[in-house]
């Protein structure tokens, strides 16, 4: 059983929609006095099953809490947060030109932010927090996907995401940890590497001639084998871990790829890589322990 929630113009109904797709039972703003009701009802069907709960319920966020915790405290369920940076849900409400179903907001922003501050207590207990700001719907069905699909094996390995980004479009607000890689040697001032990526060999090439790139991607390693104990001892399941560079198309790219690869060889985590100014997500698995490519 998967139980949505989050921000209003976040993501939900996408989600939700793609969990339709996935043939979940799913329910969309569902009362939360019919929440014990509908959960005897799905287990009786023996389907899975999705119900969102949010803000348009009528209850403050700990009423849903407690619900949630007391109704299906015997329940094998998960929680999948969904947020957005306030402009990125300014832009959208503005889009579709919808009023903000959150009451008491002066205007647009002032919702915005009540709706953020009244979810703190439901999104403390998420299994997973989703930032939707710059993701497609598409891609953000991608990334929820991995959320519902191969229980047994996210209980063994944690799912971690790789992500590199631009300091000039601002630092990811999901990330767990960030590492700036703007003092790596930097390819875009080389006029025949400029247009290029960190994916690209010529780029690749060029940043693995240098030796404080090697020096730094072996210190990342040493510390992501020092602290993974720990953060799994915390029993997350999901951990963002982001590399920033100026463009956010070179250096934050190839050291992205690099870790990943590393971190699914030795079968610390399942990586999904995400390319924030490139637009590209895509899994990263290697079959076999030690296999290099």
């Amino acid at each position: 059983m998967i139980l949505i929630s989050g921000l209003s113009g976040a993501g939900k109904s996408t989600v939700l929609h793609a969990l339709e797709d996935a043939g979940y039972f799913c329910t969309d703003n569902l009362p939360l006095e019919m929440l014990r009701d509908w959960s005897m009802i799905m287990r009786l069907r023996k389907r899975p099953a999705a119900v969102c709960l949010d803000a348009r319920s009528g209850f403050t966020a700990h009423a849903i809490r407690v619900t949630i915790q007391e109704t299906l405290a015997e329940e094998d369920w998960r929680l999948l947060f969904i947020e957005a940076e306030d402009e990125v849900l300014r832009r959208r409400f503005s889009t579709v030109k919808r009023r903000h179903p959150f009451p008491g907001g002066v205007d647009i922003m002032d919702s915005i932010r009540l709706e953020r501050e009244s979810l703190m207590p439901i999104r403390n207990i998420a299994d997973l927090v989703l930032d939707s700001s710059h993701l497609t719907p598409y891609e953000l069905a991608e990334r929820a996907e991995e959320f519902w699909q191969k229980p047994e094996v996210q209980r063994e390995r944690m799912h971690c995401t790789m992500m590199s980004f631009s300091y000039k479009h601002g630092l990811p607000s999901m990330a767990d940890v960030v590492f700036d890689m703007r003092f790596l040697p930097n390819p875009h001032y080389v006029p025949e590497l400029a247009q290029q990526t960190g994916r690209d060999g010529e780029v690749i090439e060029f940043l693995e001639a240098r030796e404080e790139v090697g020096e730094a991607e072996k210190h990342i390693r040493q510390w992501l084998g020092f602290a993974w104990p720990m953060i799994r001892k915390e029993r997350k399941q999901y951990f963002t871990v982001a590399f920033g560079c100026s463009g956010g198309r070179h250096r934050s790219v190839y050291m992205a790829e690099k870790i990943a690869d590393w971190l699914a060889r030795e079968e610390m985590a399942l990586p999904v890589i995400q390319h924030r100014e490139l637009s590209i997500v895509e899994r990263r698995h290697v079959e076999q322990k030690g296999e290099e490519s």
